[in-house]
């Protein structure tokens, strides 16, 4: 059962766990493991399981009045590139604070944004609407360092730990921000783990237009997973998926029997703009014609060595990001 912070009932009976939001608004995300085109019916089956329904359904009893229509702002990148604290001062009254944000609230409410206050950018004097904008700038400067310093890098990769509950965070606003920019709707680490990379084994940033890439995995150390792990190429500048004439997105453990070793029993993954080949093409992954964003998704990593766990200080590495000959 999921309930926003302001419910005030008792857990009823046949209800195995409470999650409680700290917000009105919550999103569930269900990954459901695939293990191969035929396991596909099992899937949809299970799918077919999901049920999402309010607690009065679940009890027999008759629904309670129906929420207030809520008149989101209209937003895109533009309007938040001035506009960003008008959207927090209206987001801000569907999450009451914690204990943790006395503080910050108290310097949100200074400049008007936050409970019973009222924030426009465009009644702001040119002085205040400059010292804004300076500020958000400076703030985005921040997250970015933090991004690029506060993270353990293993042979090209960045691995962290960003995600998790409001005691996880524990107040860490920065540490909060930066998982929103690296990967917003994160798992935390014991659920998932993200090695992401930008560069190669020696530091140099990826980019398509300029080299190809190889990534082995040694006979016997893929990623150690109790589910499944996946490789997926990313646009540097984006952060979108890459259109590319196979429809590749990602490399993942179910297609391991689909992929060509090397005499050796490891595996080479093969990172470049164009083919590498046809007796290769079955391990490419298409690039972009640019600077690439690489993040292995490790789903339920296991706990015992070799492990990722804990993030950027396990006994299992990534193996580097290598230009190729």
């Amino acid at each position: 059962m999921v309930a926003g912070p302001n419910w005030r009932g008792q857990k009823p009976d046949g209800i195995r766990a409470l999650y409680r939001s700290t917000s009105d608004f919550a999103l569930a995300g269900y990954r459901t493991q695939l293990f191969n085109a035929e396991d596909m019916p099992n899937v949809v089956k299970i799918q077919s399981g999901y049920k999402v329904q309010p607690l009065s359904k679940y009890l027999g009893k008759p629904a309670p009045p129906p929420a207030l229509k809520v008149d989101f702002p209209a937003i895109d990148k533009e309007t938040l590139k001035t506009r960003f604290f008008d959207y927090l001062d209206f987001a801000l009254q569907f999450a009451p604070p914690g204990p943790e944000e006395k503080a910050i609230r108290a310097q949100l409410a200074r400049i008007g944004v936050g409970s019973g206050k009222t924030f426009d950018f465009k009644d702001l004097s040119p002085e205040h609407k400059a010292e804004v904008l300076l500020g958000m700038k400076a703030g985005e400067a921040k997250v970015d360092h933090y991004l690029s310093t506060e993270t353990k890098t293993i042979n090209g990769w960045k691995i962290s730990s960003f995600f998790g509950d409001r005691k996880f965070f524990a107040g860490d606003w920065l540490l909060r921000a930066a998982g929103a920019k690296a990967g917003i709707y994160g798992n935390d680490a014991v659920e998932a783990t993200y090695p992401m990379a930008r560069t190669d084994a020696k530091g140099n940033a990826l980019d398509g237009s300029k080299n190809n890439y190889t990534i082995t995995f040694a006979e016997g150390l893929y990623p150690p997973v109790n589910a499944f792990w996946s490789v997926t190429m990313y646009d540097g500048k984006t952060q979108l998926l890459i259109k590319n004439p196979i429809d590749r997105y990602l490399i993942n453990s179910p297609m391991l029997s689909e992929l060509r070793k090397n005499e050796d029993g490891s595996l080479t993954l093969y990172i470049q703009r164009d083919s590498p080949g046809s007796d290769k093409e079955a391990n490419w992954l298409p690039a972009p014609d640019g600077p690439i964003y690489l993040v292995m998704r490790l789903y339920w990593p296991k706990t015992e060595p070799p492990s990722v766990l804990p993030p950027g200080s396990g006994s299992w590495k990534p193996p580097g990001i290598v230009v190729a000959d």
